[in-house]
């Protein structure tokens, strides 16, 4: 027999020499991105979650220096101009509610309080409300939500239930009839703070069922997923699973609901003051204003139409950012 014309032989292994002009020509390794990482990826897509999100840091900024940005205006939310109101009528002198070079956006019929620096102030008490009673909801729904889906049994139908009730509960008519009966002086508060005291935690608390309801569904389905399997069945400890494997995977859904139930509670506010059972006068609210503009909606319009663009501007800027929050931590969205 005759020998094959051509041998096989062993491929070469590369050399270091032709590695490093393969990595020259821009052939890079594959790097893993983090959670966070990606949904700020997708999140920085989305112009108008962005849009709505620089809106809400701007208000947040704004409440935050009201008494800078009132001072270097040169106006006081207390101070009254009388001098610029008819005496007949009791509305502004100046043409659109009086809106001139020291007062941007007018002034109140009556009392003649400057509107911008009213709106400033009644800034900090909207968004006070909205966060604090959405910490407060969140946290009484994480925790109940939390231990209803992880331990089950008689825990998850009790706290069921109780969701259940508070949800079918009239919410605003019990914050009206509490806060009409609530003293005047209250652990250390007095006036708008008593009432602000009740509307956070009362707010917060029939808000919680809505965030709980949501975290007991995302634990039911978590606590049977197999890294908590395998961390059982190397002895981890309830309060291990709970924390270190269940509550990290519960941070996404948690901060959605939280930016949504924010807006939702900033029109709670405005409504209790609307009804006259929110902050007391001559506290700035944008709630209160609106109540005291009905009666001049057709001889001084812009009184009306300024507290109600601060609170759809305010809302419009919470959902926008929320949905693109929500879009951005959703693995299965499509953007």
């Amino acid at each position: 027999m005759t020998a094959p014309l051509h041998e096989p032989t062993a491929e070469a292994a590369p050399s270091a020499a032709e590695e490093a002009a393969v990595v020259g020509a821009g052939v890079k390794a594959v790097q893993g991105r983090s959670l966070g990482r990606i949904a700020w990826e997708r999140l920085k897509r989305d112009k108008l979650a962005l849009a709505g999100g620089v809106m809400v840091l701007v208000l947040i900024a704004i409440a935050l220096l009201a008494p800078v940005i009132t001072s270097l205006v040169g106006q006081d939310p207390e101070a009254h101009h009388e001098d610029l109101i008819d005496p007949l009528f009791g509305t502004p002198t100046g043409a659109l509610g009086g809106i001139s070079g020291d007062h941007l956006l007018g002034v109140e019929p009556v009392s003649g309080r400057d509107i911008f620096a009213r709106i400033i102030y009644g800034a900090r008490i909207s968004l006070l409300v909205g966060f604090l009673s959405a910490i407060v909801a969140v946290v009484i729904g994480t925790v109940l939500g939390v231990l209803a889906g992880f331990f089950g049994g008689w825990v998850d139908a009790v706290v069921s239930r109780v969701m259940d009730g508070l949800l079918a509960f009239p919410q605003l008519l019990f914050i009206i009839a509490l806060v009409s009966v609530m003293p005047n002086e209250m652990l250390g508060l007095t006036g708008t703070g008593v009432r602000l005291f009740v509307m956070i935690l009362v707010i917060g608390f029939f808000g919680w069922p809505y965030i709980g309801r949501v975290v007991r569904g995302q634990t039911l389905s978590l606590r049977e997923r197999e890294y908590v399997e395998a961390a059982r069945s190397l002895g981890a400890g309830r309060f291990y699973i709970l924390f270190k494997e269940l509550l990290p995977n519960l941070v996404a859904p948690i901060i959605v609901y939280t930016t949504m139930m924010i807006p939702t509670n900033i029109l709670t506010e405005a409504a209790l003051s609307f009804l006259g059972v929110g902050v007391k006068p001559p506290t700035a609210s944008w709630g209160q204003m609106l109540s005291s503009a009905i009666d001049y909606y057709d001889s001084d319009p812009m009184y009306m139409v300024v507290p109600g663009m601060a609170i759809f501007i305010t809302v419009l800027a919470f959902n926008l950012f929320g949905d693109g929050v929500r879009d951005a931590l959703d693995p299965k969205g499509s953007r």
